[in-house]
This record gives C-alpha cells, sequence and structure tokens, in this order.
C-alpha cells in the first residue's frame, strides 16, 4: 500500500452541491489512483457535538451513504463505513486525548467560530472534536487527507498528537497524514450571500442546491440567487470583487468541466436572466443522475445497510489492529 486515504461527512443535514464539488467529486478520482486504499465514513459521531433528534440521525446517516454512492463512490474501490460502528473511534480519542494540550485546542478556529461568547457553556464533545477527528484519522494510519482550507488547522493538530504519541513512546509508530489540498471549487457559497460558504446549516433553502432537489427546485433557487446589477464581464479579471458572480461562474465551470476564463468569455456581455438559465441547464444535467440513484437506493434501504456492514466489519478490522497495538505500547493490561 502506497496511500491510503480517509475522510468522511457529517449526517447532520441533506448534501448539497458544495459538499459535491468541495468533496465528492474529488473522492471520486481519488478511487482510481494505483495503490491507493479508500476509506469514507459517515460521521455520526461527530455530529452530536449539537443534539440531534435520534430517528433523523438514524436515516441521515442512510441518507448520507446514499448521497455517497450515487455520486459515485463505488463499495468496491472503496470502504464505507457509519463512524459508531467501528468501536475503536471512541476508544481511541480517549487514547489520544492524553496527548492533547487545551491550549491548542481552545485555539482552533472552529471551535471559537462555534462556540462564540458562550466557549464556557458548550458541551466537552464540540471542545474535543479535534482529538476525535485525530483518532479517525490515525487508527486507519492513514497517509492522505483531503481537506478544505477550515480544515487543515485540524489536521496539523493531528499530526502534531501522532508526533506527541511517537515521542513519548520512543518510537514510529503513528503515521503523520499529509493533507491533499482539494481543488479550485472547494469553497462554493451561499447563492444567496457571496461572503459565506454554502451551508446545510444555514436557515434559508434558497442559499443552496441540495442534492436530492428536483429539475423545478433547482431552476427555481438558481433564478433566485443574487447578482448585481451589471451584467457578466469579458474576462475573469473583470469579475473580480464580485462575489455573488464569481460563485456562480464557479459552479458553471466545475460541473461543465471548463476553466472559469471560458465560461466567462462565453457568456461576455450576458445579463442574468440568460445567463442563469444556462447555469440551470449544467447543473440539472450534472445532477439529476445522481439524485435518481441517490432515491432508488433510499427505496431500498436493505442494501445500503448491507454496503455499510461490509465497510463496517473492513473498519473495524483496520481499526482494532491499530487499537491493540496502541494499548499494547502505552502498557495496558490484557490478557
Amino acid at each position: 500500500m502506497s496511500k491510503r486515504i480517509l475522510s468522511g461527512m457529517q449526517p447532520t443535514a441533506q448534501l448539497h452541491l458544495g459538499n459535491y464539488l468541495g468533496a465528492l467529486k474529488n473522492w471520486i478520482g481519488l478511487q482510481d489512483e494505483p495503490g491507493a486504499e479508500n476509506f469514507y465514513m459517515v460521521a455520526d459521531l461527530h455530529a452530536i457535538t449539537v443534539p440531534q433528534e435520534p430517528a433523523h440521525l438514524r436515516q441521515a446517516t442512510r441518507e448520507i451513504a446514499a448521497a455517497y454512492i450515487a455520486a459515485g463512490i463505488d463499495p468496491h474501490k472503496s470502504t464505507l463505513f457509519v463512524q459508531s460502528a467501528v468501536p475503536a473511534h471512541a476508544e481511541g480519542m480517549w487514547l489520544l486525548s492524553t496527548m492533547a494540550q487545551m491550549g491548542k485546542l481552545e485555539r482552533m478556529t472552529q471551535f471559537k467560530d462555534k462556540a462564540g461568547k458562550n466557549a464556557e457553556r458548550v458541551g466537552l464533545g464540540l471542545f474535543a472534536y479535534p482529538v476525535l477527528m485525530a483518532a479517525d484519522i490515525l487508527l486507519y494510519k492513514a497517509t492522505h487527507v483531503p481537506v478544505g482550507e477550515d480544515q487543515k488547522q485540524h489536521l496539523e493538530l493531528t499530526r502534531e498528537i501522532a508526533s506527541t504519541f511517537n515521542t513519548r513512546y520512543e518510537g514510529e509508530y503513528l503515521i503523520q497524514p499529509e493533507p491533499m489540498i482539494i481543488g479550485d471549487a472547494t469553497r462554493v457559497m451561499s447563492l444567496q450571500d457571496g461572503s459565506k460558504k454554502m451551508s446545510k446549516s444555514d436557515p434559508s433553502e434558497k442559499s443552496r442546491i441540495n442534492l436530492v432537489d428536483d429539475t423545478d427546485t433547482i431552476v427555481k433557487k438558481i433564478k433566485k440567487a443574487k447578482t448585481d446589477t451589471e451584467p457578466m464581464g469579458d474576462s475573469l479579471k473583470s469579475i473580480e470583487g464580485r462575489a455573488e458572480v464569481k460563485n456562480l461562474v464557479t459552479i458553471y465551470a466545475s460541473l461543465a468541466g471548463i476553466s472559469q476564463e471560458e465560461v466567462v468569455q462565453r457568456h461576455a456581455g450576458t445579463q442574468w436572466g440568460p445567463f442563469k438559465d444556462a447555469l440551470a441547464e449544467v447543473v440539472v444535467e450534472h445532477l439529476a443522475p445522481i439524485t435518481k440513484k441517490m432515491r432508488d437506493l433510499l427505496n431500498e434501504p436493505e442494501e445500503i445497510d448491507r454496503i455499510l456492514e461490509t465497510g463496517n466489519q473492513r473498519a473495524c478490522e483496520v481499526t482494532e489492529s491499530t487499537l491493540s497495538e496502541m494499548q499494547d505500547i502505552m502498557g495496558f493490561w490484557r490478557v
């Protein structure tokens, strides 16, 4: 094995276009890398850092798995599993938490953003989230982790925790993973505010295109997407500083498989009505097969469960081996 790749998403809401272009689309391409082994999880343990309704969490777990498969994650090429079905994640987190420094956890940008002014009242889970992420990665001895800019800090902490473990126990036991920074479309922005990333937690449904949206819904959301009063420019440089325009161009280019410069030149001087019509056509053409397959899978939940169970078994095999090694190194009593 020359490369082992691990990543995942939380089952907190329906996946959207930003999740697809920022992560899923890239994961699919990684499956065909020679010598690479891929693990993709439904990160339900991470999801409970905020309260979740139990029945919704179970259903959302199936929905996220269905989205993975429908988008192109092949269970024959990648291991697809549920985080909570692999006990080593929680146990490994406790072992690694003894290597994590409070000060560094307090400086995590995402913690500060989510906790806001109520840092002393938030749950331990939100504070310790990066340590669970470290366990997720280190238990698989992952060599590479696809990350966006907002996760680089967490991956650096993972590397530091691995280094601390290796130093404390005087050996090269845990692998320090390398980041795989994913491409130009990693930051798809809200359709209503070009300064904010497209998000599952945004209260406005108009801000995002969900992978389960039908054609009419997609067209309506794109028609209502925020732009400005000027028509399309004639070069990429001409739309600098126009966040909403740049966002629509980014989406178009990523789904059409062309450069952003080419999108602008094709539609130079175009008013927003015709451009949005063209964009809607591109989005629908690309997402419609994914949406159909996802809905077909959700009508056969037993097939999703079968795929996940196979992946869970493989994930358990890998992580139990690493966890056992860690326990021996740390001196725990084992019969």
